[in-house]
């Protein structure tokens, strides 16, 4: 079944990024650090030819200034997703509000936000 690209955007490509995930969380399973995903997860974009860019910096901008610390994405995937690595026991809220106001200060259509903390990888995707 496909979905509308408006209500679901990036499909192709959040398939792939999900699909990475699926392949490292198989063959790493659960209990490391979330470093170590990442470092299989980055392994597998450069393999894969997948643009990408990791702990990417973003300004913060308020009332017209810059604010001196910034937010660091896990990785810009795509140049228009961002994907939130997690190793922990459940996705909660706190997680849903960083992406979505990540997504709001990069402009980045999608968010995903994957756990490796669980015995199956739990994703959820988040639109702005």
């Amino acid at each position: 079944m496909k979905y509308s690209e408006k209500e679901y955007p990036l499909q192709k490509e959040s398939y792939q990024i999900i699909g990475i995930c699926m392949e490292v969380h198989r063959i790493l399973g659960k209990g490391l650090l979330e470093i170590v995903y990442k470092d299989a997860i980055e392994y597998e974009f450069k393999k894969k030819e997948i643009p990408y860019e990791r702990e990417k910096k973003y300004e913060v901008e308020y009332k017209g200034i810059i604010l001196p610390h910034y937010f660091f994405a896990d990785f810009v995937v795509f140049g228009k997703i961002i994907l939130e690595v997690k190793a922990q026991k459940g996705i909660v809220d706190e997680h849903y509000n960083w992406v979505i106001n990540y997504l709001g200060i990069s402009k980045c259509p999608l968010g995903l936000i994957v756990n490796f903390g669980e015995n199956s990888l739990i994703t959820k995707r988040v639109i702005l």
